[in-house]
């Protein structure tokens, strides 16, 4: 909606990974860096953990655009929510592979042949399991039994781990002392500071054909960083909300007062509504409105209705550009 109103080509904060709009902050690099040291030795697990919304996801599919399609053959799952028996299953659908009525015995089979034929071709096999921290130990000890696939010389199956922090927590535990002999590096991805998180929202801007419209004042970044506390996925949702606001209101610069105000109108989207049977404490436990705000909510109404006045005359005009291109033409006999 905002993006002919902004000149954007596409939209500059949507909150699907999107390797298009990848960052390379402090700690996405060095976790590159840790995935491609990774690659390099050929074997074994690599641990990346982060919070909700860090860029672990964005991050992976960044690292399967580097990828040498004739050498690695890369498959990822992301339901990883389920019973151990079920594991396989998604490994063999991941690789497109034919699982259905198949008990585990010929799973493990299919799948052997499969890394082998790999290796045969000259290719070896690459799977990333994200939202590692749903795994149970039965379904992370079913992925290690996966690494137990090798030549005399190498690995056929080399596994990625990305899940929150809870995810570690497992790893450490004492019954996963041999997959833990079998990870070669582990990184915790960590949020941005204040400087990343402006250079951040600038590139995704810049991504999406940012010509300096809106403008945001240095307050602004500073507001947008201590509300998302510097994690991605918090930060692409509040200036997606902060620049349809902007459209609405036909603002074309924006600071911290603006971003306040947007995050105030978020955190009211979640609170609970007040129902007929509330109790007076409930009631009045309800945050009164200041007089200013609703001034604000006022001139916020008018910008808006003159924005919809326009939006009216414009679809006026079409219709009536339309009417005059269908009228036959007069008979000039």
């Amino acid at each position: 909606m905002y993006g002919p109103f902004y000149g954007f080509r596409v939209k500059p904060f949507q909150l699907k990974p999107d390797p298009n709009f990848f960052f390379g902050s402090r700690g996405h690099k060095r976790a590159m860096a840790y995935l491609e040291y990774g690659l390099s030795q050929r074997e074994g697990f690599i641990v990346v953990t982060g919070e909700v919304g860090a860029g672990k996801t964005t991050l992976v599919r960044n690292l399967f655009r580097k990828l040498e399609a004739e050498k690695i053959l890369a498959a990822q799952i992301v339901n990883t929510d389920l019973e151990s028996a079920d594991t396989l299953k998604l490994v063999a659908a991941a690789f497109g592979l034919a699982y259905e009525n198949s008990d585990k015995a010929s799973l493990l089979i299919r799948l052997e042949q499969f890394f082998r034929q790999c290796d045969q071709q000259g290719k070896r096999a690459l799977l990333v399991v994200d939202e590692a921290q749903n795994l149970s130990r039965r379904t992370v000890e079913e992925l290690r039994m996966l690494s137990n696939f090798q030549t005399d010389d190498r690995s056929l199956l080399q596994t990625f781990l990305l899940g929150q922090p809870e995810f570690r927590k497992t790893l450490l535990s004492s019954d996963m002392q041999q997959l833990r002999q079998r990870v070669i590096a582990t990184y915790h991805l960590g949020p941005m500071d204040l400087s990343e998180t402006r250079s951040y929202i600038e590139h995704r801007l810049k991504t999406a054909g940012w010509c300096g419209d809106p403008s945001f004042e240095e307050d602004a970044f500073e507001t947008i960083h201590n509300h998302a506390g510097g994690i991605p996925r918090r930060i692409n949702a509040l200036c997606d909300r902060l620049l349809l606001m902007g459209c609405l209101e036909k603002l074309h610069n924006f600071g911290s007062e603006e971003v306040s105000e947007v995050i105030r109108d978020i955190q009211q989207e979640f609170e609970i509504p007040i129902t007929a049977g509330a109790s007076d404490s409930d009631i009045g436990s309800v945050r009164e409105e200041p007089l200013s705000d609703l001034e604000s909510m006022s001139t916020r109404i008018a910008r808006l209705e003159d924005s919809v006045v326009s939006l009216v005359g414009l679809l006026k005009q079409i219709l009536s550009l339309g009417r005059a291109n269908k009228s036959p033409p007069e008979d000039k006999t």
